[in-house]
């Protein structure tokens, strides 16, 4: 049984133009560390349909959060409210909450 554990990053992505190139950042970052289980909700976020609505993509990021151990905040994340969720979830189901320094 593999205990490595599942990170998910969490950062900014509505009203920015930069962010595949920030994820792409943070998750280099986590496998420089020999973090090997990441999800990056950028990279499967691009593959949907553009039609889903803010909320719908909430809820698959939300899904994807929930598989994993730890939340890796990326700036910049304060003022999004997708992460305010992500974050929220966090706290409530007794998740690491890490913030990229």
């Amino acid at each position: 049984e593999d205990t490595k554990m599942k990170i998910y990053i969490s950062g900014a992505i509505t009203g920015t133009d930069d962010y595949m190139a920030r994820f792409e950042r943070a998750e280099q970052k986590l496998r420089e560390r020999g973090e090997t289980e990441i999800i990056n909700p950028a990279k499967v976020c691009a593959s949907l349909p553009k039609t889903l609505t803010h909320e719908e993509y909430m809820k698959i990021c939300l899904a994807m959060l929930s598989l994993c151990d730890e939340v890796y905040l990326i700036p910049p994340w304060t003022d999004s409210k997708g992460v305010r969720k992500e974050l929220e979830f966090a706290i409530d189901n007794n998740k690491t909450v890490e913030v990229e320094q």
